[in-house]
């Protein structure tokens, strides 16, 4: 794995510094995607955190009320402790403590829940922004597509995100999902490119 992501980092550096040697290499149609850019910003990627948010919003609520609940009993048997008597104070303390432990381990089945429903959902997000990348290369005639989180700089001509974001756009089910794809952009490193500022990925 580690040997793979220093193979495609040492292409991508040598294509967009124009160094590379074999005349082949100039030759080829080169593209780099972002991949969280895909999942923060395409119509599926919206529709999946909202679908989560949605989902898990009631149970959230739930837990929000029971510790609300539960701050204003500890807060009252503070206030009253001086003149309860021992088993008043005693069971109130106890069924704090309970309180307690329901919150805790109501907290733990939705962060377990959550965190296996978001796995599930992501899983299935990337499959199709995977499928919609594969596709819209092969269309373009594409020789190698890069992601952006293995690169340490590229030019803006190389990255077809926004072609890929708008691919995905006409795709979804939203009203405006009539929104074409624009041309996609030239992959040949221009004699003297544009002033751009690295890539932070």
């Amino acid at each position: 794995m580690k040997r793979s992501i220093i193979s495609k980092l040492a292409v991508a550096l040598m294509a967009a510094s124009g160094a590379l040697a074999l005349p082949a290499w100039a030759e080829m149609k080169i593209g780099v995607v972002d991949p969280q850019r895909l999942l923060e910003e395409s119509p599926q990627g919206k529709a999946a955190s909202e679908s989560m948010r949605t989902e898990f919003a009631p149970r959230q609520r739930t837990l929000q009320a029971q510790e609300q609940a539960l701050k204003a009993k500890q807060e009252k048997l503070q206030k009253d402790a001086a003149t309860m008597t021992e088993d008043q104070r005693v069971r109130a303390e106890k069924e704090l403590r309970d309180g307690m432990r329901d919150l805790e381990r109501a907290r733990g089945e939705f962060n377990d829940d959550a965190t296996a429903r978001r796995n599930e959902e992501m899983s299935r997000l990337q499959r199709t922004l995977g499928e919609e990348v594969r596709s819209y290369a092969k269309a373009q005639n594409y020789d190698l597509i890069l992601t952006a989180e293995t690169l340490v700089y590229f030019t803006p001509t190389f990255d077809i995100t926004p072609a890929i974001l708008a691919a995905l756009q006409a795709h979804s089910t939203t009203p405006a999902a009539a929104k074409p794809a624009p041309t996609p952009p030239s992959t040949k490193p221009a004699p003297t490119p544009p002033s751009t500022k690295p890539q932070p990925k």
